[in-house]
């Protein structure tokens, strides 16, 4: 027991050491809350990581009720099929929209405004439900440590909104301490896991009895079994918001090689093209990604081979099939129930951070739909660390209050998380279509077409197949869902809110956002895109009521044009003028304020 607890420390004690730290001078050379490869991977992975603890119990849960447990393998290869595919699609697509953004910005270049509006929206909803989920899982963990899962509602929703107020603090602390924290654990689940997967391979040599069978629920008839597997395979796939959220984060991350790569290539210069594709902050993005190729495959495979070995599922012995493997690698060694039960305690902390990566990438959507009249403008706000705090407030109170509303219970929200990310994958496949349509010839062209069209296609199977494998248990509720939050999204849009004059449109970005060079230029043509579908709408609607002879002139003039996105992006050189520059140094200038320019403004340019 005592070696065990001082190897524990020095585990506990490794991981910290290994952990990132930012420090002044990192801040000032890159800007404060920039993160490099190690933050990246805590930050925008944990969420996929976290998955080991839950996808496979949820994917076996499809097929062990009904004894289809041993056809498992298939779900398994397609989800290792979905994760290369998915994972292979956004590691290209950061040498295309290698400032950030993610679909977003895809949608907006090469499918239009209306597709790109649906695609923040969406994201939003994704983004709330993971930290909704996340956090009452923690909750759920941690109750099941005791057997008390069975207690009543308001435990499980007190827990659950404490975890959430936690993450909240921890996230508006600024992405450095975050993800120092966040990679701690990381590692620290990484070395506990390699030793109970070493004990795990030793009890299946030792010969470790597998449990005993249980009856099987029902005998599923072929069109019964078709849709199990069907399932099993999308409850395997609810973490892939983590490929979004990287490609969208990258404006957190410094501009700069990671240290692999910058030994790679002073010490093995013959693979130069590897270390290119990995350079600067969209090598660390992919970096990030290249895990998506492969850790869920590989770790769903893993916990279904010793799942079916020693035949736990979820529920056997009253744990979970992770929780089950978990007691039997960590018992083979003296002392392993302190293994046992800290492994438990960590699901708890990593369940609850996983909603690290959504607070994340919801301060990269927020300012850009401040930007092009989503949201209002009260909402951006960035602190001296580089954090949005608004945001991640908003986030966290909306999460709170949806899990009062479904009372504490894990299963009424799940049906809405995971489900929504997979419109935007298929829009960042259509998105990379077009780009390669327009800049590639031949053989290249065909492969990257056929490629980009399959990824698309697959998306779309994937979220049609995650509403129906959620189907009982409220997945249809999702349709009515995403549609209220489009067709609200439009109405705010054309609403006085939505109102965005080139002057407006600079302050948010370069003023509050703090947002310059050529990311600030991509969102402000994006924003003036915005701006002149939003005309289009008013235009709509008014020939619309003239219909039936109501008559009611427009209140303003159109917007300046956007512009052609290749004319209008200054590839990589900030100290070009953009069009909002010359455009505002045409107007008269402001008055200046008693006191200096104050550090909040107001729209009150609203007509």
């Amino acid at each position: 027991m005592a070696v065990t607890i001082l190897l524990l420390i020095a585990i506990v004690f490794v991981a910290y050491r290994i952990a990132p730290r930012e420090s002044k001078e990192h801040a000032h050379v890159h800007g404060a809350g920039q993160v490099g490869l190690a933050a990246a991977v805590a930050l925008f992975g944990v969420d996929y990581f976290t998955s080991f603890y839950y996808a496979t119990g949820e994917m076996m849960s499809a097929l062990h009720p009904y004894g289809m447990q041993q056809y498992a393998y298939i779900a398994v290869g397609v989800i290792i099929i979905a994760n290369f595919v998915f994972g292979a699609l956004y590691m290209y697509s950061l040498g295309v929209f290698n400032e950030g953004g993610g679909s977003f910005t895809a949608a907006m270049r090469y499918l239009g405004p209306s597709l790109s509006l649906v695609v923040a929206v969406v994201l939003i909803q994704d983004y709330v439900f993971t930290i909704v989920v996340s956090t009452l899982s923690g909750a759920d963990q941690l109750l099941s440590l005791w057997n008390a899962a069975g207690l009543d509602w308001i435990l499980h929703f007190g827990i659950g909104a404490t975890l959430v107020a936690v993450t909240w603090f921890v996230t508006i602390r600024g992405r450095g301490e975050s993800a120092q924290l966040v990679f701690t654990f990381l590692a620290i689940f990484i070395l506990l896991s390699v030793i109970m997967f070493v004990g795990l391979v030793i009890a299946a040599r030792t010969g470790y009895p597998a449990a005993p069978q249980e009856p099987v629920t029902a005998v599923p008839t072929l069109a019964d079994a078709m849709y199990h597997m069907l399932t099993a395979s999308m409850k395997g796939l609810v973490a892939l918001s983590g490929l979004e959220a990287m490609s969208n984060g990258l404006q957190f991350v410094i501009e700069g090689d990671a240290a692999p790569v910058a030994w790679g290539r002073k010490h093995l210069p013959w693979l130069e093209r590897l270390w290119k594709f990995y350079s600067g902050k969209a090598g660390i993005g992919r970096a990030v990604q290249t895990s998506f190729l492969f850790y869920g495959g590989l770790t769903t495979l893993a916990l279904t081979i010793f799942s079916l070995r020693f035949n736990v599922f979820d529920g056997t012995n009253g744990r979970s099939i992770v929780g089950n493997l978990a007691f039997i690698g960590f018992n083979f060694m003296p002392g392993g129930e302190v293994f046992y039960w800290a492994y438990q305690i960590l699901a708890v902390v990593l369940l609850s951070f996983a909603s690290m990566t959504a607070y994340q990438d919801l301060q990269s959507m927020a300012w850009r739909n401040v930007a092009i009249g989503e949201i209002p403008e009260i909402v951006v706000y960035r602190n001296p660390k580089g954090t949005f705090t608004r945001p991640v407030t908003a986030a966290a109170i909306a999460s709170i209050v949806i899990q009062l509303l479904v009372q504490g219970q894990t299963t009424l929200a799940v049906p809405y998380y995971g489900v929504g990310v997979f419109l935007p994958i298929m829009a960042m496949g259509l998105a990379i279509r077009k780009h390669i349509l327009m800049n590639f010839q031949g053989r290249k062209r065909t492969l990257g077409v056929f490629a980009a069209t399959f990824a698309a296609a697959l998306a779309a199977f994937v979220f049609v197949g995650q509403i129906a494998g959620k189907w009982t248990e409220g997945g249809w509720v999702v349709l009515i869902s995403l549609t209220i939050l489009v067709l609200t999204a439009h109405a705010i849009l054309i609403s006085p809110i939505g109102y965005r004059t080139p002057r407006t449109i600079h302050r948010i970005i370069r003023e509050k956002s703090r947002v310059q060079g050529p990311m600030g230029t991509i969102v402000e043509w994006q924003s003036m895109r915005t701006q002149e579908y939003r005309y289009s709408l008013l235009v709509l609607a008014s020939r619309f009521w003239e219909l039936f002879g109501v008559r009611r002139p427009l209140r303003f003039e159109p917007p300046i044009p956007a512009g052609d996105y290749e004319e209008v992006v200054t590839n990589g050189h900030p100290q070009t003028a953009t069009f909002e520059d010359q455009y505002l140094d045409g107007q008269p200038k402001a008055e200046p304020h008693a006191g200096g320019k104050p550090p909040e403004t107001s729209d009150t340019e609203t007509p």
